[in-house]
């Protein structure tokens, strides 16, 4: 008797998951470029007595429509909000910083003691059609000074973010500075400002008839050329400074011309929300097209009151990591990738625990060391050839050779792989595997 065995079907092949549009991977050697661009951050900010916040990505909607307003772009269509399904809760991936940051400093009363100066980096999220340096899911580096009212401090801000320019070897980026006022100046500008377009109402384009009466500063912010010289012609705010208004920026321009910085005042720059006052800035450049300013910052006095403390000054400035990247790169800055002080040839798996034991040593001293590892199952470590082409190709310094003979003498061989190196150094050495920190500050000293 003779049974049919079972006919089985192939399971279907899994559809590929990808990343959502303007949402994206940082991989190596990338990532490496990123840390770079942090580590330049984190030493300057301590220089500059700067603390870390870390505040959630997530936070109530609230927050934003109270921070940023309800006529915003940002929160009319760019926000990332959705209903928390286990407690109806209206929640939002946070698509800025300072709000979050200034929540934190208020419900934890941070103020009580005195002034603070924090800094953050982490990602944002704005629904926004993605484009060069551009993303659905962003990232940021800003710093904030609360509880300052002076303008030294708003100059300090610029400084901060001056030093980081020349930390990272940015050429070519210009800084623009205006002045808001106070709320009555501002509140002066505004109704000449809507008087104004009003009698050019037939040059407006949808989004400034929709800004005239909620926000009419946006309309000087405005990208379409066809109003550049309609905008050209509108009151300036500058105007319509009093005499203590004045006088801090000019305390701002002093501190910068002391300082050697190169500023232009543009009574264009502006701020859309009403809590924003005196100082504004922008860093620019015209390397990534229209979309130039790589670094913005302001006064923004009456944004803690807003969101429920007391009333406090504040100064902050948030830039654009991909972007600040991209002009690296364009502007041939970025580092190379770093590479590891030795690569690891182990021609036997004899001699692995002996390897193992002296890399252990190594790393602990602070040395980078990659070994080699087979990347196919049953394949065997490789031969010396192909183990020293992949030692090479890692941009390791030198080559550190665990072969069988050398470690039954209790030794190393140590061969330098650069052409940089000197003659002697070029040549192999055998240093004792009891003696790892001798030949630990060899590798260290050349790379």
């Amino acid at each position: 008797m003779t049974t049919d065995k079972p006919q089985t079907k192939p399971l279907p092949k899994a559809e590929k998951i990808k990343a959502i549009k303007g949402m994206n991977d940082i991989l190596p050697p990338q990532s490496a470029q990123w840390e770079w661009l942090e580590d330049k951050v984190r030493q300057l900010m301590a220089r500059f007595a700067y603390q870390n916040i870390r505040t959630p990505i997530v936070e109530n909607t609230g927050l934003f429509v109270r921070g940023l307003g309800e006529v915003t772009d940002i929160v009319e269509k760019e926000m990332y909000s959705f209903e928390d399904r286990l407690n109806g809760e209206q929640l939002t991936l946070r698509p800025e910083s300072t709000a979050g940051v200034v929540r934190a400093v208020v419900e934890h009363s941070m103020l009580y003691e005195g002034g603070k100066r924090l800094y953050y980096m982490g990602p944002m999220f704005r629904h926004e059609r993605p484009q060069r340096g551009r993303y659905r899911q962003f990232h940021q580096i800003g710093a904030e000074a609360l509880g300052f009212p002076g303008a030294e401090i708003d100059a300090e801000m610029i400084l901060l973010a001056d030093a980081l320019w020349k930390e990272l070897g940015l050429q070519n980026v210009r800084l623009e500075l205006n002045s808001l006022g106070q709320p009555p100046e501002r509140q002066a500008h505004r109704a000449a400002l809507i008087a104004y377009f009003e009698q050019h109402a037939e040059q407006l384009d949808e989004d400034a008839r929709r800004r005239l009466h909620s926000n009419p500063l946006r309309i000087l912010d405005t990208k379409n050329p066809a109003m550049k010289a309609l905008v050209e012609g509108a009151p300036k705010l500058l105007d319509f400074l009093g005499e203590a208004s004045l006088a801090h920026l000019r305390t701002v321009q002093n501190i910068l011309d002391a300082a050697g910085v190169v500023w232009q005042i543009n009574p264009r720059l502006v701020r859309g929300m009403d809590y924003y006052n005196l100082t504004v800035f922008e860093f620019i450049t015209e390397q990534l097209g229209a979309q130039g300013t790589i670094c913005g910052g302001g006064r923004y006095d009456g944004l803690i009151e807003q969101i429920g403390g007391k009333p406090a000054p504040a100064v902050g400035w948030a830039l654009g990591v991909e972007r600040v990247l991209e002009l690296l790169k364009e502007q041939g800055t970025m580092p190379a990738p770093p590479a590891p002080d030795a690569y690891a040839i182990v021609p036997s798996a004899a001699v692995l625990p002996a390897a193992f034991m002296a890399l252990q040593q190594l790393r602990a001293l602070g040395t980078s060391v990659q070994m080699h590892s087979p990347t196919q199952p049953g394949e065997g470590m490789g031969s010396m050839k192909s183990q020293f082409k992949k030692a090479d190709a890692s941009g390791a310094a030198y080559a550190l050779i665990f072969g069988e003979d050398e470690v039954a003498r209790g030794c190393v061989k140590v061969k330098a792989l650069r052409d940089s190196q000197s003659q002697e150094q070029n040549q192999q050495s055998e240093y004792p595997l009891a003696q790892v920190a001798n030949w630990a500050a060899l590798l260290k000293s050349t790379h």
